[in-house]
């Protein structure tokens, strides 16, 4: 399938909503458009997907063959990635480089859990129940692990295969049948890879992709009485809304991955090398639109003044550009929304006295570009532009005395997803480890992921846990069975 043919066909998807255009935001030109499928599409693919959750087509099928559909997933995502590093490119603005990594990553997605579709397994054992219950019982008890029947997943628009693949693959594993909405911004990997599974070998009804708006589609598939769980990546404001619809429909279970504010302690006996390249790259990469990025900088004051100007340097010396930009290292934000958005903490801060060192402004030229931004200056207590996710290529600087000091600042926050601390002293680097409210903390390492590791946040940052076995035991139930011996 080549980019053209996914762009003329997602325009012939039905629906009954509004038509969404879709941009490339390097360009802010319009590439293709869509229509909202809207509540009743929702309640379609939601009736698919209990018929195939009943029907046992996909949960009843042995492991090992749901094992090998997983590998062939992998396998024909590895050779459809040309097509689909192109259109994560196009859609989200990524560097083609980038984009190829976020493609071979989701594959990967696959493999993993297919190896997991052979090890569900629960537990047995002989009880006594020693006249607890008013009578001495000899019992055998084991547990099952069953599959959801249906589950909503939906997921945002930085690195849509990315997403898309973390979801789908361990839900598919545990046997779930799902209902998949990718972020109305980017829907075009989501098309190729809805077209993969089918080449695969999963039988119809068990993923059914829809398209269309979060306050549309979004909050129908998370209002569904037939949805029994629903796994969502995105902002903690989204959170609290789908939170609230389980609670006014069916209480269905919840994983949330939310926001994040993450924090980046320097101190003064750092590799300040390594560490600043890190923790600007931590922080720019994508532009700042990853939950994980660390956007607010703790430079002990020995170093603070080589790390502000170390990290303006570098800040400086990131080339912007599009996918056919030649050496661009960072793209453009998502969308118009996210650019105002951005541009207005950063017009905010201004205002609340912040000193920007370097950025602060678009770039003179199409797509939605923000120069890398580092602030100084800023009030912790009060300043918005400190305190709250921004989504972009923005990072605050800030200088601390001691580990005490430096600990309270960093864990002064409502989130809790990452967390980083540079330094050589290892009795340091364990202490900070424990004392960091987050639930992934880098010591001498930023942003480091792998599958078979779980990811979630503290406090605000979410709940429940993805990746590892983590990841597959989100999707699975657990029963008791007692049977008298």
């Amino acid at each position: 399938m080549t980019v053209q043919a996914v762009l003329d066909q997602i325009r012939e998807r039905p629906g009954t909503g509004d038509v969404i255009p879709v941009f490339d935001p390097a360009t802010e030109e319009q590439i293709t458009e869509f229509t909202d499928c809207g509540p009743e599409g929702v309640n379609d693919a939601v009736a698919r997907a209990k018929e195939s959750a009943d029907s046992g087509i996909w949960k009843g099928k042995a492991d090992y063959e749901r094992a090998k559909i997983l590998w062939k997933v992998a396998d024909l995502i590895d050779e459809n990635k040309a097509v689909l590093a192109e259109l994560e490119s196009l859609n989200a603005g990524i560097p083609p480089s980038q984009a190829e990594v976020i493609v071979s990553v989701g594959s990967e997605w696959f493999r993993y859990y297919a190896g997991w579709c052979t090890k569900v397994d629960g537990i047995a054992r002989d009880v006594n129940t020693g006249g607890l219950m008013g009578m001495d019982s000899h019992m055998h008890a084991y547990t099952l692990r069953e599959p959801y029947d249906v589950v909503g997943l939906i997921f945002p628009w930085n690195g849509p295969v990315f997403n898309y693949c973390a979801k789908l693959a361990p839900s598919l594993a545990a046997g779930c049948s799902s209902v998949v909405k990718p972020a109305e911004e980017t829907p075009l990997s989501a098309f190729v890879l809805d077209r993969i599974l089918h080449e695969a070998g999963v039988p119809e009804g068990v993923v059914n992709l829809v398209n269309g708006r979060g306050h549309t589609v979004g909050a129908a598939i998370t209002a569904h009485d037939d949805v029994d769980k629903v796994a969502f990546t995105g902002s903690t404001e989204v959170g609290r809304e789908i939170v609230r619809a389980s609670a006014a429909s069916n209480l269905n279970k919840i994983t949330l991955e939310l926001g994040g504010k993450s924090p980046v302690l320097i101190f003064d006996d750092a590799d300040l090398d390594t560490a600043i390249m890190m923790a600007g790259f931590g922080t720019f990469v994508h532009s700042g639109q990853a939950c994980i990025c660390g956007s607010r900088i703790f430079a002990q004051r020995g170093v603070y003044e080589k790390v502000v100007d170390g990290i303006a340097n570098l800040a400086n010396g990131l080339q912007l550009g599009g996918p056919k930009d030649e050496g661009a290292m960072i793209g453009p934000l998502i969308s118009a929304k996210q650019l105002g958005r951005v541009m207005g903490y950063v017009d905010q801060g201004k205002q609340d006295g912040a000193e920007i060192v370097t950025g602060g402004h678009r770039l003179d030229r199409k797509g939605y570009f923000v120069h890398p931004t580092v602030v100084t200056n800023v009030d912790p207590a009060t300043s918005r532009l400190y305190r709250e996710e921004i989504f972009g290529p923005v990072v605050t600087i800030l200088p601390f005395d001691d580990e005490d000091e430096a600990v309270a600042m960093a864990n002064d926050t409502t989130y809790g997803l990452a967390a980083t601390a540079w330094t050589k002293d290892v009795g340091r680097a364990h202490r900070i480890a424990k004392r960091l409210k987050a639930g992934t903390v880098g010591v001498n390492a930023q942003m480091q992921f792998d599958h078979s590791l779980p990811f979630g946040g503290y406090k605000q940052s979410g709940w429940g846990l993805e990746a590892g076995k983590a990841g597959i035991d989100a999707y699975l139930q657990t029963k008791v069975v007692w049977t008298q011996m």
